[in-house]
């Protein structure tokens, strides 16, 4: 069974910030962003309306705790009486927190709640792309299996959702041609480039030069930088770390 797109509802207090992470979420295969929240009230209300499959949750919202949503959602799952199981509707959406605070006493509390993840501000795309590559993995595999679960099943299920950090390939290794002409485009460049500038310099189409631009962020070889205009959503740069 192949899963539709995986929904997203972003809450964050600062705009701006929320506005890099919808960036953040829209750069990962398979996710798409339906909602931007900037407090509790609204957070609450869009999850409820839009059903998304995962929350990216802020702790301190102007007017009252993250924590607090999440609690709520959780307890009052999705009232969907017919649940497909390829979306994962019927049930509550699954949670990762990305919060500046870092104190036990919150982190024990997201965990208690059953947040999947907890991202400590600031964190680069790659710490949330592995969060939501994991997530994304274990979603295709509850749509693959069958009423029941086997332990085996179970383990690979929690084992999914706890990736390892993605590794710089070594100096030796040779990537795919493709990621290879992309990186060199990249490198070749003084300043940085957008993913439809890499696709004109090599002749490839802008959804593979995003796509292979993403893994070469994910690996630690190019550098994602957003700049950001009067209006609308930052646009995605990259420039090639320097080895």
């Amino acid at each position: 069974m192949s899963l539709a797109d995986s929904t997203v509802l972003v809450v964050d207090d600062d705009f701006r910030v929320a506005s890099v992470h919808v960036g953040f979420v829209e750069a990962v295969p398979g996710f798409r962003v339906v909602g931007q929240a900037g407090s509790a009230a609204e957070a609450l209300r869009q999850a409820r309306e839009l059903r998304p499959d995962l929350v990216l949750m802020d702790v301190y919202l102007p007017d009252g705790d993250g924590l607090d949503v999440v609690r709520q959602l959780l307890a009052d799952p999705d009232p969907d009486p017919d649940p497909d199981p390829s979306t994962g509707s019927g049930t509550g959406p699954a949670v990762i927190v990305i919060s500046a605070a870092n104190d036990l006493a919150t982190v024990r509390r997201a965990v208690q709640l059953g947040a999947l993840h907890y991202l400590v501000k600031p964190f680069g795309f790659a710490e949330l792309a592995e969060r939501l590559t994991a997530f994304r993995q274990a979603q295709e595999r509850i749509a693959a299996l069958g009423d029941a679960a086997t332990q085996d099943d179970v383990n690979r299920l929690f084992d999914l959702l706890r990736p390892a950090p993605a590794s710089v390939p070594d100096e030796g290794r040779r990537l795919a041609p493709t990621l290879q002409a992309v990186l060199d485009a990249v490198t070749a460049r003084r300043t940085d480039a957008s993913a439809q500038e890499i696709a004109t310099d090599i002749g490839i189409s802008r959804t593979t030069a995003q796509r292979a631009l993403t893994q070469l962020e994910q690996s630690g070889l190019v550098r994602l930088e957003l700049r950001y205009g009067s209006t609308g959503r930052p646009e995605h740069r990259y420039v090639a770390r320097r080895r």
